[in-house]
Parts: structure tokens; sequence; C-alpha cells
């Protein structure tokens, strides 16, 4: 695999500073601690909301930092969890009145560094919270956590506290309403192929060319099983059999509908799929109402997507259709 890298060990710092050169204005990079933050943050009107999880995910996270998402990023190795001094020393460089809520994806390692941050930093007097993801549906233990994982679900969490925020409500308000756009928030992935870590130079796994993984993991990790390659009708139905009935959706529900890019699949591809799908939840009686289509959630170059449902109430519909305004932009 080609890849555009010099030291591999270098890859994710440069990277942000990459990031940081093309966002002068608005983000600030603190090397020491693989820091992306918001130029004008931290805000003491307003809740400081962090995330972290390993590198290869992007634009998750430190491309979604900005007014109405995350104040800041502090990003591991990838697909490995950031260490727990570097989530501390951002949660101390965020602090604000209001508290620093700290996002979670569900995986051991960064359970563990976040836990251990967030007591270092109320040991400081901070007063902070967190927050644990878990939309995948596909297993229940994977080679990375215990319990359900945290996927491309995380970004409707981040959206919604960070509108949350935004109004300047208090750290237990930010909570309630991450907890609850996570609660009904579920996701399922498929892999066409295995990813590339710059370290490691080969494919985390051997995939056949009539192969595909169904409900991969955002590492790479297995998934409910090894299939043959189907027709993207089938494709949409095995995600939708997997996610529709686990919340479950029902007819009359209106839901906001993701089809997320792993990194290596057409945009053409990813509004096929959608297309398929909506019409597929259309029959169901279940409304589409918000979409979202693109890559939020990668996997490095893996080519394959996953599709997430969130079911819509009045709060969080106008949650999600706050402003917002992130680095990851395209003009």
């Amino acid at each position: 695999m080609k890849k555009f890298v010099n030291d591999p060990k270098q890859f994710v710092p440069e990277m942000l500073k990459g990031i940081a050169l093309a966002n002068p204005d608005t983000i600030t990079y603190v090397p020491e601690y693989n820091l992306i933050m918001r130029a004008d943050a931290p805000n003491n009107d307003k809740v400081s909301i962090i995330q972290g999880s390993g590198s290869g995910h992007e634009p998750a996270h430190v491309m979604v930092v900005g007014p109405g998402m995350l104040d800041a990023a502090c990003p591991g190795d990838v697909f490995a969890a950031p260490p727990s001094d570097y989530v501390y020393q951002t949660a101390k460089l965020l602090a604000s009145d209001k508290g620093v809520l700290l996002l979670v994806n569900n995986y051991t390692g960064d359970k563990m560094a976040f836990e251990m941050a967030q007591e270092l930093a109320e040991a400081d007097g901070i007063k902070a919270a967190t927050l644990f993801i878990n939309d995948d549906v596909a297993v229940q233990d994977s080679l990375y956590t215990v319990g359900r994982r945290g996927v491309a679900g995380n970004f409707f969490v981040m959206k919604a506290v960070g509108a949350k925020a935004e109004e300047g409500a208090e750290l237990e308000e930010v909570v309630r309403v991450g907890e609850l756009v996570n609660s009904v928030t579920r996701t399922m992935g498929i892999a066409l192929t295995a990813c590339t870590p710059p370290a490691k130079g080969a494919p985390l796994f051997d995939l056949g060319d009539d192969e595909i993984e169904v409900g991969v993991g955002i590492h790479g990790e297995p998934g409910r099983r090894r299939a043959k390659m189907v027709g993207a009708d089938e494709i949409v139905d095995e995600l939708l059999g997997a996610v529709v009935p686990d919340l479950p959706y029902r007819p009359g529900d209106r839901v906001a509908l993701m089809i997320n890019g792993l990194g290596g699949t057409p945009i053409s591809e990813l509004y096929l799929l959608f297309g398929i799908a909506a019409q597929k939840l259309a029959d169901m009686g279940i409304t589409v109402a918000r979409s979202y289509v693109g890559e939020y959630c990668t996997s490095l170059e893996m080519a394959g997507a996953s599709l997430t449902l969130v079911k819509l109430d009045d709060e969080i519909e106008t949650l999600l259709a706050a402003p917002a305004s992130v680095v990851a932009r395209i003009f």
C-alpha cells in the first residue's frame, strides 16, 4: 500500500500541523499533547466539549473542532487511544466556569484514558463529566471493547451537545442531551476491503475479492460474519435488518439517516446506498427528515460504508439544525 508518509511515528503530528496551518485564524495546535483546539477557547459562558480517540477516523475528531461542535480534540496514534495525560492536559486548558464534557467512543483504551483524566481534572477542582457513545449494533464485544462500540453515530452526539453548549446550558443539561441522542442512535457498517495503518504497512486483515465483512468495526475489528459480495440492495437490507429492529424504529417515526463512508468509497456509491435506504425506510412508514451522506468517521482508506439512524423528536431535530462551523469545510 502506497501512502504519503515520512516517518510513520510522525504521521499524526504532521497531520495535525497541517490542520493548524490550514486554519490559522480559528485553530490552535498544541503539539505536546496532540491537541487541536478552538483559538477562542475556553469560553466561561459555555461548557467545553472535548473528544479524543485514535487517529485514522478523520474528519472525526480533529476536523470537527469549531463553533457548535467540539472545542478541542486530543487524538492518539492511528487506532490507539490518547494517553490519559493528553486528555487531562486538554481538560485543564479547556476548563471553563461551566465545566468540561469528555465524549468517549466506547473502546477499552479510550475509557481508561478519559476516566483517569476526569479524576485528575476533578482533583484540580475542574467540573467535568464523561459521556460514553455506543451506537454500533453489530457486536456486543470486540477486540477493542467490552460492550457496544462507538462509531459514526458519535457525530450526532457531538452535534447535539455542541449546540446545547452554545446555548449556555449547564453541564448536567448538556450531558442529558448527549445521553438522549446516544440512546436513540444505532449504526452498522460493512467493509469491502481492509485498511493499512502507516506503522504496520500491511492490511489489517485479509478479505477476498468476492468477500465482505458484515458489521466491521472502524479499527478493522471483525464483525458479525464474513459473507460473499452481493448487490447494493441486499447490502442495505442487511444493514437495515440489523439497525431498525434494535431500538426499534417504528412506522411513523421521523429519523436522521446517515450513510457514512469508511474512507475509500466513492461519494457516488454512498448516495446510491442512501437512495436505496431512504426508499426502503419509506416503505416501512419511517420518514427520513434529515439526511447525511459523506465521510464522517472513517477507517483510513477502507472501502465500505456504515448506516446510522437517529430517532428524532423536536428537541433533537432543533439541535441538529443549529449552526456550526468546523475545520472540515469544503469551500
